[in-house]
């Protein structure tokens, strides 16, 4: 009995041993995978872009002077070139075009929350079937190029565009409206585009809201508005928080929106980073310049995550 006992205790332990180097191996795979996406997307390209930005440009483009140079005895020297990021605090070009960047990525973000917001409620209160059919609808315009929709905006919003050609037909305007290569454009470009990027996370959120918290606030006196005001909205503070995320992060680098329907007076850092690139070929001040895009959009990711993090715990 005792040997037995010992053989089923030994072969438990071995099991428990195998289920463990699996459970293991499961959660170093499911890691491993995006963390070395990670490194090899993010980590190693910054390392590089940083390692410009503190160089020195022998001539208009690479190579540029080495970070590392060795002395005699054997030492090793680390010159750091600051005169780049000195150079973004000299010329005004830069500061104008960061605050240009985020003021249009703040005002771009408040937008598409305003119009997101009704529609991700009401997606959040169909039936299941209508649901399914509007998040389809939100999600179609991915299904064709980035390129063609924003070139479809060309079309609608030209001198001799679809609006003004409506326009005009109806007698409302005499003359064709200038809605292109305008702040205007701009915006409407921007907010049609992630506008889905804030429906989704709002939606998310909305969906999972509790309808006994609404019909006991009905059942308590409020109307509907002190209703919305007092629950709903206080509830979805994370979609709302992941969604300015997921739209303010990438307007304030964008580049293609504003280069096709802005104007000249249209001026954004992801504007003046490929100046900088590809026609100034002055790398290192370019590489600089992102880094420190970087560093400011760090910030306000750092308010949004604190603000989330400190809703949830007020929630719960």
């Amino acid at each position: 009995m005792s040997f037995s006992a010992n053989k089923a205790t030994f072969g438990t332990l071995i099991k428990r041993t195998l289920v463990k180097r699996i459970r293991f191996r499961g959660r170093s795979l499911v890691i491993g995978i995006p963390l070395w996406w990670l490194i090899v997307f993010f980590l190693i390209p910054f390392v590089v872009v940083a390692k410009i930005s503190f160089s020195e440009a022998i001539i208009a483009r690479p190579p540029y002077s080495s970070l590392l140079e060795w002395k005699e005895g054997g030492f090793l020297l680390l010159k750091l070139h600051f005169s780049n990021y000195l150079y973004l605090l000299e010329d005004s070009l830069y500061i104008s075009a960061y605050w240009s960047s985020i003021k249009v990525a703040f005002f771009s973000t408040l937008i598409a929350l305003l119009v997101a917001y009704p529609m991700a409620y009401y997606i959040a209160r169909s039936t299941e079937r209508r649901r399914n059919i509007l998040l389809m609808l939100i999600i179609l315009p991915f299904w064709t190029s980035f390129l063609l929709r924003v070139y479809a905006w060309i079309g609608i919003l030209k001198t001799h565009g679809i609006i003004n050609n409506i326009l005009m037909s109806l007698g409302i305007t005499s003359e064709p409206l200038v809605m292109m290569q305008t702040n205007f454009a701009v915006y409407v470009g921007i907010v049609y585009t992630y506008l889905p990027f804030m429906i989704l996370p709002l939606y998310t959120n909305l969906v999972k809201l509790d309808n006994s918290l609404l019909e006991a606030s009905a059942d308590l006196g409020a109307n509907p508005l002190t209703t919305f005001f007092k629950i709903t909205l206080p509830l979805s503070v994370p979609g709302i928080i992941a969604g300015s995320m997921l739209v303010f992060i990438p307007v304030v680098g964008e580049f293609v929106i504003p280069a096709l329907l802005g104007g000249p007076d249209t001026l954004m850092i992801g504007k003046v980073l490929w100046d900088e690139f590809f026609s100034n070929r002055d790398w290192p001040v370019a590489s600089a310049v992102a880094i420190v895009m970087l560093v400011l959009l760090v910030i306000p990711v750092m308010l949004l995550r604190n603000a989330q993090n400190a809703s949830r715990a007020a929630s719960t």
